[in-house]
């Protein structure tokens, strides 16, 4: 069992190339190996272009091995046509002898269709190979499938004794408590995920442009909240760098708790993974609500000695590290 999950965590490794820009498709890697050798890998990179598996099978140079070898694949081959024709029917197709896979897909048109039809064509399928990593690898694809919203990471930074803004401000422009290599840490996380969410005070407050200008990746989909429509159309969000969508009085009852509202609209418009970088009363809100996955918050050498108290964490502590000065932990909503 030893040599699968050398080769599923390399079929892992290969996955996370495409994080980022497989939206709305899971991240997939895959290896094919012919007497212990890698001839053929690949990684779904984008959504409407070929499948891990199609990338694999076209990277072996000899077709004429395929029949003696054995592709590995982090999540079960899909069995139903979408943009692209079904992996499994291209794996019986090149009579490729065995199939193992890391974990089942939950989207409904796979679901165990894939594998059942695989070993339908006289394939030896080995499933449930470093089964856990695989799930962690796709838990934004999982989430959205699962829980019916998207996969929710909360992001703030707070000085050293609490805060994550001041009471007042001069310029509407962010007050930095982070030093560089945090902030571009920051966007790094935003290029991978598929929105960002903040809240009317922080529109106006800070008009932050919510991009990747410290990483090379795609912009997020900014979603802002603007309870009473005060936030200026020259605001930066208002650019043409990313999509912008406003939720307003007619989207939400703001008389009703919002962030149940928030996540069900964007589970409808297939939001498979938010970060909010909102302000202290709103990340409150999704802590208070128990709605959210990971939370990541950067604590700076700064002091205020007043302003905007940060929200207080319930969360399980996973990791805790420093970047320079600056010190980052994780935390988890499950035990």
């Amino acid at each position: 069992m030893k040599i699968h999950e050398q080769y599923i965590q390399r079929c892992i490794e290969l996955a996370k190339n495409g994080l980022g820009t497989t939206y709305p498709n899971p991240l997939v890697g895959s290896v094919i190996v012919h007497n212990d050798k890698i001839i053929g890998e690949g990684w779904h990179k984008k959504a409407g272009e070929s499948h891990a598996e199609v990338n694999a099978i076209n990277a072996v140079k000899d077709k004429s091995l395929l029949i003696e070898s054995t592709i590995y694949v982090s999540l079960e081959p899909c069995s139903h046509f979408g943009k692209t024709p079904p992996c499994a029917d291209l794996i019986i197709k090149n009579k490729i002898p065995n199939v193992v896979i890391g974990t089942i897909d939950p989207f409904a048109k796979v679901c165990g269709a894939g594998i059942q039809k695989l070993k339908d064509a006289g394939i030896n399928v080995i499933v449930g190979v470093l089964e856990e990593e695989c799930n962690e690898l796709n838990k934004r694809f999982f989430t959205f499938h699962t829980k019916k919203r998207p996969y929710i990471i909360l992001k703030w930074a707070q000085t050293k004794d609490g805060f994550i803004a001041p009471l007042s401000k001069e310029e509407n422009k962010p007050i930095w408590i982070t030093n560089k290599y945090s902030r571009q840490l920051v966007h790094k996380w935003r290029s991978e995920e598929q929105a960002i969410l903040i809240g009317t005070q922080t529109a106006i407050d800070d008009n932050p442009k919510l991009d990747v200008r410290d990483w090379s990746g795609s912009n997020p989909v900014r979603i802002v909240l603007d309870r009473s429509m005060r936030i200026s159309k020259e605001n930066l969000i208002f650019d043409s760098s990313a999509l912008t969508i406003l939720l307003s009085q007619d989207d939400l009852d703001f008389s009703k708790s919002i962030v149940k509202q928030i996540v069900g609209l964007l589970y409808e418009k297939n939001i498979q993974s938010l970060i909010v970088e909102g302000g202290s009363k709103m990340l409150q809100s999704f802590i208070d609500e128990s709605l959210w996955d990971e939370a990541r918050v950067f604590k700076g050498e700064s002091f205020l000695k007043e302003g905007v108290k940060a929200p207080i964490m319930n969360g399980k502590l996973l990791t805790k590290y420093k970047i320079e000065d600056d010190e980052l932990k994780n935390y988890s909503n499950y035990d």
